[in-house]
Parts: structure tokens; C-alpha cells; sequence
């Protein structure tokens, strides 16, 4: 195995890797910066005002964006198990 192809198996592993995490941090973050506006504009400091919502929000990310995430996940999977013996050579 080539130093190449190395560097190319551990960037396609990081890039499905925050393929999969986007809809979840993506969405935690919108949710936390309007709970920040809301903040800011209320002058309400609660530190436990930003939990709750953030985490419903991630949790409905991972419900509703699963089929997707598996589908992708799985389909990675299938095509490294499917090109070991072109890895071995």
C-alpha cells in the first residue's frame, strides 16, 4: 500500500465521518445561537435554557436524518469490505 492511498482511505474515513455528524451538529447549533438571541434580547442568563432545546433538537436530528446516516454508513462499509482483496495487493 502506497502512502497515497493511506492518506486517501483516512480522508474518505473523515469525510463520511462528518457527512454523518452534520445534520445533528448543524442543527444544535442554530438551535443554540437563537436560544442565544433569545438571550441576549430578554437579558435572561439561565445556563439551563440551552440544554434542554439543544439536546430535543439533536435527538430529533438523529430520529428524523437515521435512515439517511445508515443508508451512507452502510454503503461505506459495503464498498471496503467489497475492495479488500484490491487493498491487499
Amino acid at each position: 500500500m502506497s502512502p497515497e492511498f493511506i492518506i486517501g482511505f483516512g480522508r474518505q474515513a473523515v469525510e463520511i465521518t462528518l457527512l454523518l455528524a452534520l445534520p445533528m451538529l448543524g442543527l444544535g447549533l442554530i438551535v443554540g445561537l437563537m436560544i442565544s438571541i433569545f438571550q441576549a434580547v430578554t437579558q435572561i442568563q439561565e445556563m439551563t435554557l440551552t440544554f434542554i432545546p439543544k439536546i430535543v433538537a439533536v435527538m430529533t436530528a438523529l430520529v428524523v436524518f437515521s435512515p439517511w446516516m445508515l443508508e451512507k454508513i452502510v454503503t461505506y462499509t459495503r464498498t471496503l469490505i467489497i475492495n479488500i482483496p484490491n487493498y491487499i495487493h
